[in-house]
């Protein structure tokens, strides 16, 4: 089981829904393994959340380290009767590999896997002929939930080991309609918070002797939200704030609500940091509050901090070696929502390429075979260019 296809087959038949592995850990530990990879199954946890089973395996221990990293598990199937194929069946109909993570991401971690087995049986066994070079697969089980027991703490073990990496390659699905168009450099960052705005409640009749906080919070979210927070950077769109709920917890129609809240969140760029941005939005709220309106800010822990890859060498490598299997030049995209790679850019450079996305977390997500045999030449094309 060496080919892509199989890999993935076998992945996706693990019904890994979080925090579940289902055995998908071990498909990829036992092909390693007998690959000459030093496996390590690794369980972190803490107080609240569920036990997660991650994977290191790693051949080599000098640099240059390159390092394919992964999650194995998947979203729910939801109503599986809606599936032309079975959600787990790893189906392959009409030149379609069908079933949950076929796309996000057991394909992609199929061929990374098929490439560097292809590699390095062309290569006696080593990444490079000198005994130099490194090739390790970091893989998690925890990607598609609260994301704590996994990446983050696999990176923190490996570091703790002693070992580095110098670069990254994420296997999520970059690719937003054919595969070649986009590498994912770097992703905004995600900041979440809620807005009190204090009244004092009292009955519609008599609205001297109360404070209706609904005008209020109105007028606040027009005043945090109105302006622009930036206009965009060299390598990032223009940050934005949504508000995405308004409460006052209140069913009666005859009283005027003692407390007003609202929900939003920040996706931001590189011209700032996650306290300037909280600076610049509680400065607003400041002056939009005045001396009258009594209102402040929760702010929600955030780990998703914004990183971008800039173009050099590394990246120069990876465009060379898509353009070459698909005959497209891709963008270079820091669009999209948060994944692993945010925890994996504090320690070497990452690019996200992978599958297409269209159909991922959907009833019938599937990908093309020929997409997977594409990938596969791809990630054996920047290994040869990494290592040549």
């Amino acid at each position: 089981m060496t080919d892509a296809l199989s890999i993935a087959q076998s992945l996706v038949r693990c019904p890994s829904v979080t925090p579940a592995d289902a055995g998908a850990l071990g498909v990829l530990e036992t092909i390693l393994k007998d690959a000459g990879f030093e496996t390590h199954r690794v369980t972190f946890g803490e107080p609240g959340t569920a036990d997660i089973d991650n994977l290191y395996a790693r051949i080599g221990s000098e640099a240059p380290h390159i390092t394919f990293a992964g999650h194995t598990d998947v979203v729910p199937a939801g109503d599986e009767s809606a599936w032309t194929h079975g959600a787990f069946s790893g189906d392959v109909k009409d030149g379609m590999l069908y079933g949950r993570g076929a796309v996000d991401m057991k394909g992609g971690i199929a061929c990374s896997v098929a490439a560097v087995l292809q590699y390095l049986k062309d290569h006696d066994g080593k990444p490079q002929k000198d005994g130099r070079g490194s090739i390790s697969f970091l893989i998690t089980g925890d990607e598609e939930d609260i994301s704590v027991n996994g990446t983050i703490k696999l990176l923190q073990w490996v570091a703790a080991r002693g070992e580095k990496f110098d670069h990254c390659v994420l296997g999520e699905p970059s690719n937003v309609e054919v595969l070649g168009d986009t590498i994912k450099v770097g992703r905004r960052g995600s900041q979440s918070g809620t807005l009190y705005v204090e009244g004092r409640q009292g009955h519609v009749a008599y609205p001297h002797r109360a404070s209706n906080p609904v005008p209020d919070i109105s007028r606040l979210i027009v005043a945090i939200s109105d302006e622009p927070l930036d206009n965009g950077s060299a390598q990032f769109q223009a940050s934005n704030l949504e508000f995405t709920s308004v409460d006052v917890g209140n069913t009666a129609s005859n009283v005027i609500p003692g407390q007003a809240r609202a929900k939003f969140n920040i996706r931001y760029n590189d011209l700032h940091t996650q306290q300037s941005l909280r600076d610049l939005v509680d400065a607003r709220l400041a002056k939009a509050c005045g001396n009258r309106i009594k209102a402040h800010i929760v702010w929600e822990p955030s780990n998703s901090n914004v990183f971008v890859t800039k173009p050099g060498a590394f990246t120069d490598l990876a465009v060379a070696a898509i353009e070459e299997v698909t005959g497209r030049k891709p963008e270079l995209s820091t669009s999209g929502g948060t994944s692993d790679a945010r925890f994996i850019s504090s320690y070497c450079p990452v690019i996200e390429f992978g599958l297409v996305g269209q159909t991922m977390h959907a009833v019938d997500e599937r990908t093309p075979v020929a997409d997977l045999e594409m990938l596969t030449r791809v990630y054996r094309g920047i290994l040869d260019r990494y290592f040549g």
